[in-house]
């Protein structure tokens, strides 16, 4: 199979970092700025090529297998030019179980649509004074802190061209979830067991649960269960569902774990497809003879 290379320079300009940072203000004066929205590197990602799962021969020569690791970020980049116009800046709220894949796959999307990527549990974290703060402020005072979440969802639905990891706050309520509708919101469904293996490996325990980090995978599991039950409800109504079981099933991967954040960004970007036309339908239809 014959390989064609891109000239050179073409992978810089593709990659180039598309913003520095974004800021905004919520109450009482609190500045909150942004995680950058950097390209994500495809050498932490398991080689497959698109929408393949079968590893790469032996024989393929070094400069081959670059421009195969490349192919996947050019579909979704390519994905995202063909449905930009259509979104006209609307912004794209990630809901759902907070996850390695879903921090990952906001990143991609803000990234290839040129974008800014912001984590609003990072922004009521940030208003709060840090990590150890927002514990406390949720601990003593749990009515405030999502006062708090509700505001900093507030002044991200004021702007356009964004990509937010919502955290479950953002499902918790009826204002969240209308604020939620001034975007398209996207379930991204990631099997509990993955989840918990990830908490047992990071040591880290999630914001607003008892979990503790030094729990069994077999404890999480059971725990997350739990919260996943209590905001089901809210997360199943999201405009589109990406489940990544199901992606895996599509792409014909045994390891549910070989799915990579591009054949996410891809089928996230599919659903939004159907959502543009739906909509132009519905408007075209409302028009007046």
């Amino acid at each position: 199979m014959a390989i064609i290379q891109a000239p050179a320079g073409c992978c810089n300009l593709l990659f180039q970092k598309p913003f520095n940072s974004y800021s905004t203000r919520i109450r009482n004066g609190v500045s909150i700025t942004s995680i950058n929205t950097t390209p994500l590197s495809l050498s932490n990602h398991r080689k497959l090529v698109a929408a393949s799962c079968s590893l790469l021969d032996d024989g393929v020569p070094d400069s081959a297998v670059q421009t195969l690791e490349i192919d996947p970020m050019l579909a979704v980049k390519k994905k995202a030019m063909e449905v930009s116009p259509g979104l006209k800046g609307t912004s794209i709220y990630l809901v759902g179980l907070n996850s390695t894949m879903k921090t990952r796959l906001g990143k991609l999307l803000a990234d290839s649509l040129r974008y800014y990527f912001f984590d609003s549990d990072n922004l009521v974290m940030e208003a709060a004074g840090g990590e150890a703060a927002a514990k406390q402020f949720l601990n003593t005072d749990e009515a405030g802190y999502r006062e708090s979440e509700t505001e900093v969802l507030r002044q991200l639905s004021s702007m356009g061209r964004l990509v937010v990891s919502a955290g479950d706050g953002a499902v918790q309520s009826s204002t969240n979830l209308s604020l939620l509708r001034h975007g398209i919101s996207i379930w991204v469904d990631v099997p509990l067991d993955i989840i918990a293996k990830e908490i047992v490996e990071s040591g880290v325990q999630l914001l607003g649960t008892e979990i503790s980090p030094s729990a069994s995978h077999s404890e999480v599991l059971s725990q997350l269960t739990l919260i996943y039950e209590e905001f089901q409800g809210g997360y199943a109504i999201a405009d589109a569902t990406i489940s990544l079981q199901k992606v895996a099933g599509l792409l014909g991967c045994d390891d549910i774990e070989t799915v990579t954040t591009e054949n996410m960004g891809l089928e996230v970007f599919n659903e939004i497809e159907k959502l543009i036309r739906v909509k132009k339908m519905m408007e075209e239809a409302a028009r007046p003879f």
